[in-house]
């Protein structure tokens, strides 16, 4: 039995915000600590451990711990990518001062951690971008895509990639080559455009843009019943779902009940989107189950740290650690 007087760190550090999470082996959190990006790919590997001091230090604080009393430790690293990388990612965050055992994952695994019983599974996250990790049964292998390059891969679709198919249905009005649409109104409501001419043209020479987060133009254009915005979002869940059906195929998970758990605000945007990605993997995958993310990622990072020294045993605390941590750090984290 591991003792209560056994502490873990876990850490999310993503693109947009980084989470320290400090419990105990019952799976009581005690420490919270929160700062910036930790992307290493947007702020460099000095900016990854700046990023990670300050969180750290906050959480130790928080639970009025020093980082020489955390026995075991689990991070998911956004930017981490690929087995290369793994060395270079260690010795960058060697100045935080742990000595115990560690492991990193990509950041998009935690949410098989966090979101699932015993932390095996599929994850698929479709945000800005997108990206898909699983995990054997066992925890020792992992299936991944690229992740996050789009065009380059064929890995679709995060809210860059809807906006711009949806860019292309606008366009082929504009063109003839298609029908017209909804979506283009609302481009021109968006960019200011006097007409499709103006639009087209202006976001070719750069005098207007469109971003991310204009993916949500095309949920309401969609929730209106336009055919084009609808046809982009059932294209959307699909291209999800073949990352998905890629991942099961390479973890040999067809024939199980394997638990895929969704992550990111696109799951939300529009029932057709969810309903085509569950469609395209229940073709590969007829007895996989389908789970919200409802709990913090930085929960994950710290059952990851539990496996170090408890194995499988870890997650008898989940559902204490998802409650603890809730009360720490309460909101919707999916």
């Amino acid at each position: 039995m591991i003792p209560q007087q056994i502490f873990f760190l876990g850490v999310d550090a993503g693109g947009t915000k980084t989470h320290a999470l400090i419990s105990n082996a019952n799976g009581q959190a005690l420490g919270l600590g929160i700062a910036n990006a930790g992307n290493w790919e947007m702020v460099g590997l000095d900016g990854l451990l700046i990023t990670l001091q300050k969180a750290v230090k906050h959480a130790l604080a928080d639970a009025r711990l020093e980082i020489s009393q955390i026995n075991a430790a689990g991070l998911g690293l956004a930017g981490f990518d690929w087995p290369s990388q793994h060395d270079a990612l260690l010795k960058a965050i060697q100045p935080l001062g742990l000595t115990c055992p560690l492991e990193i994952v990509n950041d998009a695994t935690l949410g098989i951690l966090a979101g699932t019983n015993q932390g095996w599974g599929i994850s698929v996250v479709a945000g800005t971008g997108c990206n898909c990790r699983g995990l054997s049964k066992d925890g020792k292998k992992e299936g991944r895509m690229v992740g996050g390059w789009s065009e380059w891969s064929h890995e679709y679709a995060g809210g860059f990639d809807i906006v711009n198919r949806a860019l292309r249905a606008v366009i082929f009005e504009w063109n003839k080559r298609g029908p017209s649409t909804a979506l283009s109104p609302a481009f021109l409501n968006k960019t200011g455009a006097k007409n499709l001419d103006d639009l087209v043209e202006g976001l070719y020479i750069k005098k207007y843009a469109l971003e991310p987060d204009d993916v949500m133009l095309v949920f309401q254009t969609a929730a209106c019943g336009d055919a084009e915005a609808l046809n982009i979002l059932h294209w959307a869940g699909d291209q999800l779902g073949q990352m998905a059906c890629g991942v099961i195929r390479q973890l040999d998970f067809e024939m199980e009940p394997v638990p895929v758990v969704l992550i990111g605000s696109l799951f939300k945007g529009h029932p057709l989107m969810t309903e085509s990605f569950q469609q395209t993997v229940l073709e590969t995958a007829p007895r996989a189950e389908f789970l919200r993310l409802q709990s913090p990622p930085v929960v994950g990072s710290v059952l990851l740290g539990m496996e170090q020294l408890m194995g499988k045993d870890a997650y008898q605390c989940r559902e204490k650690l998802l409650s603890t941590a809730q009360n720490l750090l309460p909101g919707n984290f999916s």
